[in-house]
């Protein structure tokens, strides 16, 4: 859980997260994504040295393959922040990735 100490908090823990020393959050994006497309690029990521700590949809339903159209992903690593891959991302035609956000403690 992230904390942001403000003046009327009583947590005193500062600025921090629980999810690792660096967390990227990419969203992956393409018309309908199957299973296999999704396992591809999150295989690829986890070449690319990165954990994957979780793959979820921004609003926690159900993947549904050949349907569902955007993933988030958690990926975790204390190397280098993970670079948008703008067209084909990860050899699967059509999709995109960006990142939304880094967590660093």
């Amino acid at each position: 859980m992230a904390l942001i100490a403000f003046e009327t908090s009583q947590a005193g823990q500062g600025i921090g997260n629980g999810l690792g020393s660096k967390t990227d959050i990419v969203k992956v994006a393409k018309t309908n994504l199957t299973t296999a497309e999704l396992r591809s690029v999150v295989e690829d990521m986890a070449v690319d040295g990165f954990a994957i700590a979780g793959v979820a949809t921004a609003d926690g339903t159900a993947f549904v393959s050949g349907t569902t159209d955007v993933v988030f992903v958690a990926l975790q690593g204390a190397g280098a922040d993970y670079t948008a891959e703008g067209t084909n991302a990860h050899g699967v035609t059509g999709a995109v990735t960006t990142v939304e956000s880094i967590f660093k403690d």
